[in-house]
């Protein structure tokens, strides 16, 4: 008898071991793999794990080498003897590196010495506060040295963009991928908008510069091209190469990859219908590798480089399924190696076999985690749109999906507006937690996404009301066909340009949803062209300024595509989360539509993070988020 009772009790306990779904604790417990390079000896990757500590409020990075074949992690202290270091020139006398440099006198204390209790800010100008800090008169700048040895002083490192009120690498958040050697370490090259005050704000036009250390010349090597110019490397054989967007102020425009190869500019991807993340050069310079979005994930692709031989240039996809190729890592034999996601898996290291086409994952730091849980389950799906399109969209599933049941449905709205919704895994709108609680996901690649050529992601530009908003109801009135869907219990969310969405939503939904989330969403379109600081964005996605009476664009935008003059059709409860540091989406917009909402009895919250950004980064603040994201959806689901 006591036998039995073990018996069961033990099934028991594994019974109820397997019923674990993700939660919100779990998720900030996983480890965040990051990449830093493949080792001099090529024999092993070496990477970091940062793990969030939600107690102390921070995270705790280590550092791995794991070899390229596949095998056991090793626990490193130092990564720096390991790794080669683009950043020190080809000659090995000199070392890149950047920090900021004051240039402009902003501050109170700045112009008035005697006054130095002031903090008073002077601009005469706009870009005077970026993504989430205010102008201060500092600026990026390249700067290069020689190379720290014992017991050697050496003269101090020299800027190579003096005086100059621009920066490089670009705020808010380039790092040293702006700035590389030239391969005999004659010159550098780096990535600068050379545009300061009103005329950094409506533009995008950065461009490659080239400075030579002999001459101290520095030439503007893109400037015919009026867009974006990133991304710079050189190839194997010694050609520069890098990303172009080709249209000024429109920041999500086709990006390409540039080689100049006999001081012509080859366009590898003009005759392509995508748009390219992230690109690696093969070790022997005759293929490049990118990755970009198509059909609902980030896959790998190649493309051939001819020269100037007739060979003609082909683009083919190397990869297919269900997860995202997120970053390429690099090279060995007849392997590449990747990061690899999907919905219900965040980061981890993967090699691809090109002959035998097989995945092989190396890292497994969140193995164990996932192996105690029931994942959710995902599936696509093609929805026909209102203009008698085809749009791809996601269904996530709760864990142990029981189609006789009902479940109540979260429309998701994809911020951006122009941006890829993939195989991609967040640690805030998580899909597979969302799951996991319960509920059912639509996560639709409505106008604007990447990944289905460039005339789906362009018609949401100066339509933001329009169109879309037909894909999201199209997308929801779909789904909400199904048995086990509980046609009463919809409600949609997301941030940014979809909490926008929700908001436009809000006012022509038509009783379709109980309740609504908006993250940091444009509420009013006038006070948001008034407020935000990259103004290119607004005058490209809007058609102009507010006040272009004339403009029939503009006026048609700010008009019947802003949420503000729909908020007397507002009927349903509304969650409006908002960082105080979100100069993108400031914060005026979430006060608006909280205060619309508290003035028109709508049952509705505010949840205000004063010190995030656009995003929600420290650990605590993020418990928070989700605590309060799905004490609503109870609340009002």
């Amino acid at each position: 008898m006591k036998k039995i009772f073990f018996i069961i009790v033990i099934t028991m306990s594994i019974v109820a071991s397997a019923q674990q779904v993700l939660s919100p604790e779990t998720l900030w417990k996983l480890g965040r793999v990051s990449v830093l390079g493949i080792s001099k000896d090529k024999k092993s990757i070496v990477y970091k794990v940062s793990t969030p500590l939600v107690e102390e409020n921070k995270s705790n990075s280590k550092f791995y080498t794991i070899p390229v074949n596949g095998g056991n992690a090793i626990e490193v202290q130092e990564t720096k003897e390991l790794l080669s270091d683009k950043n020190i020139s080809p000659n090995g006398m000199y070392i890149l590196s950047s920090q900021e440099v004051k240039i402009n006198k902003v501050l109170g204390k700045d112009i008035y010495p005697n006054l130095d209790k002031s903090n008073a800010q002077v601009y005469n100008g706009l870009d005077y506060r970026h993504w989430d800090t205010w102008n201060d008169g500092s600026v990026n700048h390249v700067f290069y040295g020689g190379i720290p040895a014992d017991n050697v002083k050496l003269a101090a490192p020299i800027d190579i963009m003096p005086n100059e009120p621009y920066d490089s690498p670009q705020k808010p958040s380039g790092g040293d991928e702006d700035y590389i050697w030239s391969p005999k370490g004659e010159s550098i090259i780096y990535v600068s908008k050379k545009k300061f005050g009103t005329d950094y704000a409506i533009s995008t036009n950065t461009d490659l510069y080239e400075y030579n250390l002999e001459t101290k010349i520095t030439k503007n090597l893109t400037e015919n091209n009026l867009g974006y110019d990133t991304n710079p490397v050189f190839s194997p054989t010694g050609n520069l190469t890098w990303l172009q967007m080709k249209r000024d102020g429109y920041e999500a425009d086709k990006n390409d990859i540039i080689v100049r190869f006999k001081e012509i500019d080859m366009n590898l991807t003009a005759n392509w219908d995508g748009s390219v993340e992230g690109f690696n050069w093969s070790e022997d310079g005759k293929k490049v590798y990118f990755t970009a979005a198509v059909d609902g994930t980030k896959q790998l692709f190649e493309v051939n480089f001819p020269g100037l031989t007739k060979i003609a240039i082909t683009v083919k996809q190397i990869t297919k399924g269900d997860f995202d190729v997120a970053d390429i890592v690099g090279f060995t034999k007849d392997k590449i190696l990747v990061t690899r996601t999907d919905m219900n898996h965040a980061v981890e290291v993967y090699s691809y076999n090109f002959k035998k086409k097989t995945w092989l994952q190396l890292t497994k730091v969140n193995d164990e985690t996932y192996s105690k849980l029931s994942l959710p389950k995902y599936e696509s799906r093609y929805v026909t749109t209102t203009d008698g399109k085809k749009m791809f969209v996601w269904v996530i599933l709760p864990p142990n999906f029981d189609k006789t049941k009902k479940y109540p449905t979260l429309l998701y709205c994809q911020g951006g507006p122009q941006s890829p919704l993939t195989q991609s895994y967040s640690f805030r709108w998580n899909f597979s937690l969302m799951a996991s609680q319960g509920y059912v996901v639509v996560a639709p690649n409505r106008r604007g996404m990447y990944g289905h050529g460039q005339e789906w992601n362009e018609q949401i530009s100066k339509d933001w009301g329009g169109q879309v908003m037909d894909d999201y109801l199209s997308a929801i009135d779909d789904l909400a066909k199904e048995s086990y869907v509980d046609k009463t219990r919809l409600g949609a969310v997301g941030a940014s340009y979809g909490g926008y969405s929700v908001f436009q939503l809000a006012g022509i939904h038509n009783h379709r949803f109980k309740t609504f989330i908006s993250h940091c969403g444009v509420f009013n379109l006038e006070s948001m062209y008034g407020t935000t600081e990259e103004v290119f964005f607004n005058n490209w996605d809007h058609g102009g300024a507010y006040w272009e009476k004339d403009n029939a664009v503009a006026q048609k935008t700010y008009t019947k595509f802003n949420p503000i003059n729909m908020v007397d059709k507002w009927n349903t409860p509304i969650l409006i989360i908002q960082g105080g540091k979100d100069y993108r989406v400031p914060i005026g917009q979430g006060q608006e539509a909280f205060q619309a909402a508290q003035l028109r009895g709508i049952k509705s919250r505010f949840l205000l993070f004063p010190e995030e950004n656009h995003w929600v980064l420290k650990p605590q603040n993020a418990q928070v988020w989700q605590s309060e994201f799905y004490k609503w959806l109870k609340e009002t689901l």
